[in-house]
């Protein structure tokens, strides 16, 4: 003690009698009468036990406040008042150790505060072990005594105990043997009587509150990572936003393999800082195989202690495996360890049990995200080869002819479409031209258009006419005959030296025939459709095709086109059309010049009517313009 415990007990012979007007906290002492005989004080007291008032003044401090470090200032203080100690303790008791440790003290040196003690160790042990108040006078008498402070000489601990269970020991320790006397006894233990459930009220309301601050962070969490779609960021960002919840030394996240059967590392990190590793885990090899296997959280408190452990760090002394499940299968195990012995406890695996869910499913889709995204990719690649066979098919440059000229452009979709074009070789100045759109998109479309192209191309030899090439592809495309696949096609067979021009049409747009207007005085064009019809090819077998045969004149021209020509939409959704086409050709004041000012007429009309607007369609532009 700072001062001797004699100099600091009231009442001690030859002290001076206390006065009325001396005061201070906690002095519980009934105002003095005058001339009133003043009692002979208790020896160890500073007041007289006045209980009721102390368990009013008591009442009130533990009613006050759910905090339990507050609660055990309180308590401290209201003791001192009644009690002049120079040394205490509040120690509670650690379930899963079984150990008590000090949540409060004055007195004691930092040593001793950490100090951890056994029930039945001590005094304050045994106390907790006969769940019994001890005042032991003289401690050197006592067996069990724990000898941290030489200088105590004796003790007085009562257990605090709560629906028959102890929680905790107040402590009260003095340098003078004998000081401590059952009047103190009994304080103290109207004390810790109502100090327990003020106690167990405040741990209470601290874990209900950890765990509406738990729930919230952990709803953070998981809104945040199912934002999260790169399996590498979001393994990483679990890593980082775990900490708010559970502290840890090293972390890992381990994921199946299918094929190999085995748990793979995916991300590890080590005192906040990430590190790469090679690791693979069997099932029910380890804690994290166990954890996997029986598909429950492993807690191992100290895992020199447990067989199932295998050392992967070697300062690792507690640890905590949950598996990660998604739709009722294990696709991975995090792992928590730590330097501490019993650091983790079942809080923790509450916890991390809760957040596991969340995070399985946000694993579950980062990695279905990825496949899409690869598989995004090679479809990207298989377009972009369905690109160049599309391109492939079509001709390099259209034939020379004395009496005609001709002119195609072709601008493909941002997807595939089937826009087909060709020119056949008749020989002696005959030409057969081919415009076909294939039904559907992308590579499909694609490939069935370099079908339709190779076997056109295989009859060409045959020199059919207009109608009878239509039928015979038709035919040949029975033989080979896809689901909804079909293809629209126009077939114009020219004959150069008598300027006639057969037509033939498969379901394919109409083409517009223009001319100079015979009996216009100012050579107005005239624009007409060529009215000719049939059933697309590849739909029903033994179809026949009627032909058309023009007779030209020179500057006449023929547009075959696509239907993406006219089905082209602007901002608005309105569509380019087949009267705004005429009317261009009408009016243009360069698009009969000749086959290829047409086309690019045509073509340069169709872009700005779309304004930047993205094309779903193939646009395939063929004119023949006769000289």
């Amino acid at each position: 003690m700072a001062k001797s415990d004699k100099s600091r007990r009231a009442g001690t012979p030859g002290a001076d009698p206390p006065r009325a007007e001396d005061h201070f906290e906690g002095d519980y002492r009934p105002p003095l009468q005058e001339h009133a005989l003043v009692p002979e004080p208790n020896p160890h007291i500073r007041v007289e036990p006045l209980q009721v008032e102390f368990l009013h003044r008591l009442a009130d401090a533990l009613n006050t406040t759910l905090d339990v470090n507050t609660l055990m200032h309180k308590v401290a203080d209201l003791v001192r008042a009644v009690i002049d100690y120079r040394i205490f303790a509040i120690l509670l008791l650690n379930d899963r150790t079984n150990e008590l440790r000090m949540r409060f003290q004055s007195g004691h040196t930092p040593e001793i505060e950490r100090l951890r003690i056994k029930i039945g160790h001590g005094v304050v042990g045994q106390a907790a072990l006969q769940r019994r108040s001890l005042l032991i006078e003289d401690v050197s008498t006592f067996p069990q005594y724990i000898d941290a402070n030489p200088n105590v000489k004796s003790e007085l601990a009562v257990p605090l105990i709560m629906k028959n269970k102890v929680i905790g020991v107040l402590d009260l320790q003095s340098e003078q043997p004998g000081f401590f006397t059952t009047e103190h006894r009994r304080l103290l233990e109207l004390t810790a009587s109502r100090m327990s459930t003020a106690i167990e009220n405040a741990r209470l309301y601290t874990r209900v509150s950890r765990q509406a601050e738990t729930l919230s962070v952990l709803n953070d969490i998981s809104r945040e990572i199912t934002s999260i779609l790169d399996p590498d960021d979001l393994l990483e960002r679990i890593g980082q936003l775990l900490k708010r919840v559970i502290d840890f030394q090293m972390f890992t996240i381990l994921l199946w393999n299918e094929r190999e059967e085995q748990f793979e590392h995916r991300f590890s990190s080590r005192y906040g800082e990430r590190i790469a590793k090679v690791r693979t885990v069997q099932l029910g090899q380890g804690l994290i195989g166990v954890a996997a296997e029986e598909r429950i959280p492993i807690l191992a408190p100290d895992v020199r202690k447990d067989s199932r452990y295998i050392a992967e760090n070697p300062e690792t002394r507690s640890e905590l495996s949950v598996p990660l499940i998604y739709k009722g299968k294990v696709i991975g195990v995090m792992d928590l360890e730590h330097t501490r012995v019993n650091y983790y406890n079942e809080e923790h695996q509450r916890t991390l049990s809760t957040l596991a869910a969340q995070v399985a499913i946000s694993i579950a889709n980062a990695r279905l995200y990825q496949r899409i995204h690869e598989e995004e990719q090679r479809m990207e690649r298989d377009l972009e080869m369905a690109r160049q066979v599309q391109l492939r098919l079509l001709p390099g440059c259209p034939p020379k002819l004395e009496r005609a000229e001709i002119a195609a452009r072709f601008l493909p979709a941002r997807s595939i479409g089937g826009d087909v074009y060709d020119f056949l070789d008749y020989g002696n100045g005959r030409v057969a031209l081919a415009v076909g759109d294939v039904s559907g998109k992308a590579a499909p479309a694609a490939l069935y258009a370099a079908l339709v192209s190779g076997i056109l191309r295989s009859l060409a030899p045959q020199r059919l006419s207009a109608g009878a090439l239509l039928a015979a592809l038709n035919d040949q495309l029975q033989e080979r005959k896809l689901a909804s696949q079909y293809v629209t096609m126009l077939i114009a067979v020219w004959d150069d030296s008598v300027q006639t021009l057969q037509i033939a049409n498969a379901g394919s747009v109409q083409p517009l025939y223009v001319t100079a207007d015979a009996a216009s005085l100012t050579n107005a064009i005239d624009v007409r459709t060529i009215p000719v019809e049939g059933f697309p090819l590849g739909l029903f077998p033994n179809v026949m095709y009627e032909e058309r045969t023009l007779t030209t004149r020179p500057g006449d021209m023929v547009v075959f086109f696509s239907d993406g020509i006219v089905d082209a939409n602007d901002s608005r959704g309105e569509m380019f059309g087949s009267e705004r086409l005429s009317t261009l050709l009408q009016h243009h004041p360069t698009a009969t010049d000749s086959a290829m000012a047409a086309v690019e007429a045509i073509l340069d009309a169709v872009s700005l009517f779309q304004a930047g607007t993205e094309h779903f369609d193939d646009e395939t532009v063929l004119v023949l313009r006769v000289l």
